[in-house]
């Protein structure tokens, strides 16, 4: 999918989140959105904390009701459901907030591994009140495999790696976005999961993709934006030590064939998340396993951190001990990107890039 492509959330428009029972912690989807997204949030829905507001949970976005149903929800143009629980279904208990959506003529996206627009109800109801229907996890026709050509583009390629699944890969990419855009420099967002997508409005979704061509989709994003930017930061998703998800690891670890890696983890994490019989990794390792398993198609590093600190609260001075500790674990620079910003990292992220920019500017 290019650049150019538009969902149904394009820009400017006002949209209500779903996220029942997962707002905000488990909503990586809601949250992101909240955060980065080009669309007003004019609600969230979660029965469990329905009556309260989002800056009750979410301190650092605009703020919007949180209710239990779409009934309750002001006048938008769209329903986004919020939340991707393992495995990527469709709970049925949300079907009353999406029927109730597209009867008041309301587009629906979704990222989940269940299409709504193979959902008879949906499909008729859509049809008849005009709205659309929009899966961005349905990958688009005609991807191949992948040539071994990401590194042959102009602009370094930056990726985001985890020591699991949901450890703020996404999240870090785009802080590294913004902070790079702040000093200058054309830096470009390659987006390979569903959150990232809603988001840019374009990419692949590549956990969905067929296994033969998960490098390709990568490699696609990389050949069709390389050129047009400095430094294109590209969307990690779970771990290559993941026993459910290292398969997609690896083929955006090859398939963009980065520069360089930047390894994100959560304080305190010391087993897999829903797979709590697997312990973490210790970083170390990881590091070399990252670095090692690269290698052979393109030779990257580890270069700097991201720590997602949340589970300490307010408590700055806790989350900065554990930053230092982490920094000091990985042997490189590391922060939290939304507690403390990115720049800590950015130098040594961007590796020369921006003083090019910056030359080219002043001449």
């Amino acid at each position: 999918m290019t650049p150019d492509a538009n969902h149904a959330t394009e820009g400017g428009r006002r949209i209500a989140v779903l996220a029942h029972g997962k707002f905000p912690d488990r909503a990586k989807t809601a949250v992101g959105l909240l955060r980065y997204g080009p669309h007003e949030v004019v609600a969230v829905l979660d029965r469990d904390n329905a009556g309260s507001r989002v800056n009750d949970h979410v301190a650092d976005v605009d703020d919007a009701p949180v209710v239990e149903r779409f009934d309750e929800v002001p006048e938008c143009d769209a329903l986004v459901v919020g939340i991707a629980p393992i495995g990527g279904g469709f709970d049925d208990s949300w079907r009353p907030d999406v029927r109730a959506a597209l009867e008041r003529g309301c587009d629906v996206q979704a990222g989940l591994h269940y299409f709504l627009t193979e959902d008879e109800e949906f499909v008729e109801l859509a049809e008849e009140h005009d709205a659309t229907l929009d899966d961005v996890r349905k990958p688009h026709d005609g991807i191949g495999v992948a040539e071994g050509k990401a590194a042959d583009v102009d602009a370094e390629v930056v990726l985001t790696v985890g020591t699991d699944c949901s450890t703020g890969k996404m999240t870090t990419t785009l802080e590294l976005v913004e902070a790079a855009r702040e000093r200058g420099v054309d830096a470009g967002f390659i987006p390979t999961g569903q959150t990232g997508i809603m988001i840019a409005g374009w990419g692949n979704p590549i956990d969905r993709v067929v296994s033969d061509f998960t490098a390709g989709a990568v490699e696609e994003m990389i050949l069709e934006t390389g050129n047009d930017h400095d430094v294109l930061f590209v969307e990690g998703q779970g771990a290559i030590v993941h026993p459910a998800y290292s398969a997609v690891t690896c083929g955006i670890l090859h398939g963009s064939m980065a520069d360089r890696l930047v390894l994100c983890h959560e304080v305190d994490r010391d087993a897999i998340h829903g797979y709590e019989s697997f312990p973490t990794t210790d970083v170390p390792t990881l590091v070399d396993l990252y670095e090692g398993l690269a290698a052979p198609v393109h030779e990257t590093e580890v270069v700097a951190g991201a720590l997602n600190t949340r589970t300490h609260g307010d408590d700055a001075e806790a989350a900065r001990d554990a930053v230092e500790a982490y920094a000091d674990e990985l042997d490189a620079p590391a922060t939290d990107p939304v507690r403390f910003g990115a720049d800590e990292i950015l130098d040594v992220v961007l590796d020369g890039v921006a003083a090019e920019s910056n030359a080219v500017e002043g001449e």
